[in-house]
């Protein structure tokens, strides 16, 4: 599953966002925060996970946990220069599991991009 949208700010201040509070809770969910690689994170709606890959300016990669009995999944947000002041926002969304609502999470994910949209 991968969704995107442009948003109209360099890379440079998509990541600045990404990681500010602000940024990751539009990714993640109200209580979740970014970390390095390695680190956990946890949002109030019960998902959580580990940052897996990090790349400033490029990308972040995190594995993604429904609920606490829930298979883990992975997530991907690649940060791609669309111009100097345009960035596209990528989320890729893979190894979900069968039986889950691709839909679901499809509209889970484009409602992150509208926030961190309307966060820049």
């Amino acid at each position: 599953m991968v969704v995107q949208r442009s948003v109209s700010q360099p890379v440079k201040e998509v990541w600045r966002l990404l990681v500010t509070p602000t940024g990751a809770e539009a990714l993640l969910g109200e209580g979740g925060s970014l970390g390095d690689k390695g680190d956990s994170w946890r949002s109030n709606d019960g998902t959580y996970g580990v940052v897996r890959s990090y790349h400033p300016l490029e990308q972040i990669r995190f594995s993604w946990h429904a609920e606490p009995d829930a298979p883990k999944s992975l997530v991907d947000l690649h940060l791609v220069e669309q111009s100097e002041d345009s960035t596209v926002v990528e989320i890729r969304h893979e190894h979900i599991p069968g039986g889950w609502d691709v839909d679901a999470i499809t509209q889970h994910w484009e409602s992150a991009l509208e926030r961190i949209a309307a966060a820049s």
